[in-house]
C-alpha cells in the first residue's frame, strides 16, 4: 500500500542510511549507476541534502547528471520504503556546523565531537548538495 504524503515525508525524515544512486554514464553509454550508502538530512516539506567530497566521484556525477535518487527502507515493524528523486538546486561549500548536524543525526551524542574533528581534518574539502524531491515512490507492505 502506498504511503500518504505525510507518511512518506515523516519516514524520510527518520535517520535511515540511504541508498544513494546517480547515473554514471553519458548519453548513450551503457554504464551502471553509482549506488552507495549515504547519510542525508531531511525535514518534511523541505529539500534533502547530502555532504560529500568536493572532488569525489559522487560530486562529479551529480554535477553531470543534475539530479540524484535516495531510497530508504526498514524491515520492522513492517516492511516499508521511500524512494525520492529530484533535481539538484544548490551545491555549496560545507560548513563545520552542517557536519555536526548530520553526524548528530546518526551517531550517539558522545561520539559526535570526535567524529567531526577527525572527519573535518581528514575528508578534505566537502560540499553540501541540496536536492528538491520531485518524484516519490513509497510503500508499506505490512508485516508479511
Amino acid at each position: 500500500m502506498a504511503l500518504s504524503h505525510s507518511e512518506r515525508e515523516q519516514f524520510l525524515a527518520e535517520p535511515h542510511v540511504a541508498a544513494f544512486a546517480v547515473t554514471a554514464g553519458a548519453d548513450g553509454e551503457d554504464r551502471a549507476p553509482l549506488t552507495v550508502p549515504i547519510w542525508y538530512q531531511y525535514a518534511p516539506g523541505g529539500d534533502v541534502w547530502i555532504m560529500t567530497g568536493r572532488d569525489s566521484r559522487k560530486a562529479e556525477l551529480i554535477r553531470s547528471a543534475g539530479r540524484f535518487t535516495l531510497m530508504v527502507d526498514r524491515l520492522e515493524p513492517t516492511i516499508r520504503y521511500v524512494s525520492v528523486e529530484g533535481p539538484v538546486i544548490s551545491t555549496l561549500p560545507a560548513e563545520r556546523e552542517q557536519l555536526v548536524e548530520i553526524s548528530a543525526r546518526y551517531l550517539p551524542a558522545d561520539k559526535v565531537d570526535g567524529y567531526v574533528d577527525a572527519a573535518w581534518k581528514e575528508h578534505g574539502e566537502q560540499v553540501v548538495i541540496h536536492m528538491r524531491p520531485q518524484r516519490w515512490v513509497s510503500s508499506d507492505l505490512g508485516s508479511l
